[in-house]
């Protein structure tokens, strides 16, 4: 069992920033597909960004895209969001998740095998 921890969750006002960061033993980490998704009560699972194994292919969801930047180090096994210009509605728990494979940046929950416990991420306006 991979065990992921985030850390970097918090409150902050709207237009501020928050920098997740997710740590997982390698070197399962290192060679796949990393994910964050976030989540409200009552409300699927979303897709925010992935980034492939070596960095070579990113991609975020509509909703964050100019806003949110995806990065990892595959030497520190870590995988970090830095989140700009917060809206109330980025208002969820963050998971960071491992993919199941590491060709492409996968955006459904299916395609991942490992999930962390979540932080909790709160915009106040």
């Amino acid at each position: 069992q991979v065990q992921l921890v985030e850390s970097g969750g918090g409150l902050v006002q709207a237009g501020g920033s928050l920098r997740l960061s997710c740590s997982a033993p390698g070197p399962t980490m290192s060679s796949r597909t990393m994910g964050w998704f976030r989540q409200t009560p009552g409300k699927e699972r979303e897709f925010v960004a992935a980034v492939t194994w070596n960095s070579d292919d990113i991609s975020y969801a509509d909703s964050v895209k100019g806003r949110f930047t995806i990065s990892r180090d595959n030497a520190k096994n870590e995988v970090y969001l830095q989140m700009n210009s917060l809206r109330p509605e980025d208002t969820a728990v963050y998971y960071c998740a491992v993919a199941k494979f590491w060709i492409n940046t996968y955006r459904t929950t299916e395609q991942y095998d490992y999930w962390g416990q979540g932080t909790q991420v709160t915009v106040s306006s």
